[in-house]
């Protein structure tokens, strides 16, 4: 038998700390089931006391969850500590991830103190944090460029207090990956009480190392991985699930160790949160990219239609592609699209959201012949993003655009139950759409990206346009669909416009990128 690895995914906490990345509590709610149909162990849910937003989501994802551990992350400190425990209270299962920094840099810059009040501070969120569950996870911030002989004394320590799962991350990517593993192995065998924990680690992707970083761990006894869906996560990201996950079930050759993800469902779990975020997948990524099983030169082609194996080392349907999927259009009734939009893992308060959802539905469906997955969750994206907060609604859209002539676009808007007229002309029409809009919205804010990408193949396929917006350090992301790309522009526009308006809980007191 070998042993198991687990899968500890941090989306909905370190993938959230990607500028522009926020969720809201239900779409939280509705990634975290998606990574319970994964099969991932523990999920780490958010920052409870960061805001009462981050709170209130961890809460919400430990009252439905009950395959998973439910996770979330605290600061030695006692307040944290108290309020990530309330807020697991109601957890089938629940683990306290608590930390604080052990480099020579961040002991001295950011916290002040001294190693031996660091040992201290650990050993007591350790002890409190037992309080609220058996299960405790302990991190030493930037373990990549702390001194090796105090990391063994701090986790010797906060073994001694209860710690059940010690993690090793290498917070600024700094590691490179022989290095990296022997660290895990030397920590293993120097700790004297190292066999009464399970060693992780969570690394980040600064030099484009994470992933390799991680596997070195595994290969050299760790049996925890912290990775997100898609690599999402602070700066250039984190390890990615989907990556690690593929290669050790790939190469089984290799690894001692194997886990317990259905992989089947990763490629919907991407989909998901690369929506629900408004961060696209770059076609060559890998698992999850569009062309991750596409053959373009003519002797691969030849080689994968003569065998497969030639060229592909996994297949395409042990991760989600070309699985049978359900293909609706406008003559599907109202129960095969509830069916569907509830396999995606998304559940309906009420019936009027139901009609809402359908009633979308049947519109897209006179545009567009055939509606996938990627369609169904962006038109659910949209239907949830809008609500009573919204301030900005887009009425009506007109443009014209005319060889030899300035093009220019009229835009409607319902803000604050009052309509609006603007007109704007522009480099070409999606310019004069977002200069018409400005100019009824006044944000100020600075574009800061406008990307484009297609939801599915085909000329009459929707546009999925995210704009990100910056006003005074505070960044949003926008996302809309619609087989109009200029309206879907006009809709992610003003998404992010929507999302300045409300309120900025996710004020962090000394975020961690653990």
């Amino acid at each position: 038998m070998k042993d198991q690895l687990i899968i500890f995914d941090t989306t909905l906490r370190d993938g959230e700390q990607s500028p522009g990345a926020s969720m809201t509590r239900d779409e939280k709610v509705r990634i975290a089931k998606a990574l319970e149909r994964l099969k991932v162990d523990v999920i780490e849910a958010g920052f409870p006391a960061a805001s009462p937003g981050d709170f209130e989501a961890v809460q919400a994802v430990a009252k439905i969850i009950k395959d998973s551990t439910v996770c979330g992350l605290a600061r030695a400190l006692d307040k944290d500590i108290d309020r990530a425990g309330e807020a697991l209270k109601q957890a089938g299962r629940r683990r306290i991830h608590t930390f604080i920094a052990t480099s020579p840099i961040h002991m001295q810059m950011k916290l002040n103190m001294s190693p031996e009040q660091v040992i201290e501070y650990a050993v007591r969120a350790v002890k409190r944090a037992r309080q609220y569950t058996d299960d405790v996870e302990f991190s030493p911030e930037d373990a990549g460029r702390s001194e090796e002989d105090f990391l063994c004394r701090i986790l010797e320590a906060v073994i001694d207090a209860g710690a059940t799962t010690l993690n090793i991350p290498d917070t600024v990517g700094y590691s490179i990956p022989q290095q990296f593993g022997a660290t895990i192995a030397n920590l293993m065998a120097r700790i004297p009480n190292a066999d009464k924990a399970i060693f992780s680690v969570h690394c980040h992707n600064d030099l484009g190392l994470a992933v390799a970083n991680s596997l070195s761990a595994v290969m050299n006894g760790a049996r925890q991985v912290e990775c997100t869906i898609n690599g999402l996560g602070e700066r250039a990201g984190n390890a990615s699930l989907e990556e690690v996950v593929m290669a050790v079930r790939t190469r089984q050759d290799v690894f001692a160790c194997q886990t317990r993800i259905d992989t089947r469902e990763i490629l919907t779990c991407s989909k998901l949160v690369s929506t629900i975020t408004g961060f696209p997948v770059q076609p060559n990524k890998a698992i999850v990219g569009a062309n991750a099983f596409a053959h373009e030169a003519g002797i691969h082609q030849d080689g994968v239609l003569k065998s497969r194996e030639t060229y592909e080392i996994m297949r395409a349907e042990d991760v989600g592609w070309s699985a049978n999927r359900m293909v609706l259009g406008k003559h599907s009734g109202r129960n095969a699209f509830k069916s569907r939009i509830t396999e995606l893992g998304f559940e309906f308060a009420s019936e009027a959201e139901i009609n809402d959802a359908f009633a979308r539905f049947k519109l897209l469906a006179d545009k567009k012949h055939e509606i996938f997955d990627e369609d169904l969750q962006a038109l659910i994206s949209e239907t949830s993003t809008e609500g009573e907060e919204e301030r900005v609604k887009l009425i009506s859209l007109k443009v014209c655009s005319e060889t030899g002539e300035v093009p220019n676009a009229q835009v409607t808007l319902r803000i604050d139950n009052k309509e609006a007229v603007g007109c704007a002309e522009g480099g070409g029409v999606v310019d004069a759409t977002l200069k018409a809009i400005e100019q009824l919205v006044k944000t100020e804010a600075t574009l800061a990206l406008y990307s484009v990408n297609n939801i599915t193949n085909g000329t009459d396929a929707q546009g999925e346009v995210t704009v990100r917006l910056e006003k005074a350090g505070r960044i949003v992301n926008g996302l809309g669909a619609d087989t109009d790309i200029v309206v879907a522009s006009a809709k992610a526009y003003i998404n992010a416009v929507n999302k300045l308006h409300q309120p900025n809980e996710r004020q962090h007191p000394q975020m961690a990128e653990v």
